[in-house]
């Protein structure tokens, strides 16, 4: 019994280091067929990801999402609710580029903030570098949002 087993144990690696080789060979030889059908094959993959979730609920929501459901809750053409969020979008980021304050009630606070200039370190060496000025995009929850989470 012990002999059989050591027999199936050394033509195992055989065998796994000639597919590699006759993989290789396959490879260069069809690639571009291969190439085609892993695209065709990943399109019908995001299909049924899309199918699948629109059935159920996404576990991320974004703007088109909202546009839809405002297009169904207002009777409205999906096209024209995009359209409208697009533009809300853009009006709020005109806002924050003159540096106004957005309060969304019920949701929460947008604003830009300066964040001064200051030494760090660079983590790989240790040296210290200078960072410069910067402005960032700030929310502060409001507080029932808070509170309904």
């Amino acid at each position: 019994m012990a002999k059989t087993a050591t027999k199936v144990s050394k033509k195992a690696p055989a065998k796994k280091a000639a597919a590699p080789k006759a993989a290789a060979k396959a490879k260069t030889a069809k690639a571009p067929a291969k190439a085609a059908t892993k695209k065709a094959s990943a399109k019908t993959a995001v299909k049924k990801t899309a199918k699948s979730s629109a059935a159920t609920s996404s576990p991320i929501l974004t703007l088109r999402h909202i546009a839809e459901r405002l297009s169904e809750l207002h009777e409205v053409p999906k096209r024209q609710a995009n359209e409208m969020m697009g533009q809300v979008i853009e009006i709020i980021a005109k806002s924050l580029k003159k540096g106004d304050k957005i309060r969304l009630a019920g949701l929460g606070i947008l604003q830009v903030r300066k964040r001064a200039a200051r030494m760090g370190r660079n983590p790989q060496t240790g040296e210290p570098v200078k960072i410069k000025a910067s402005k960032k995009i700030a929310f502060r929850a409001a507080k029932d949002l808070k509170d309904s989470i």
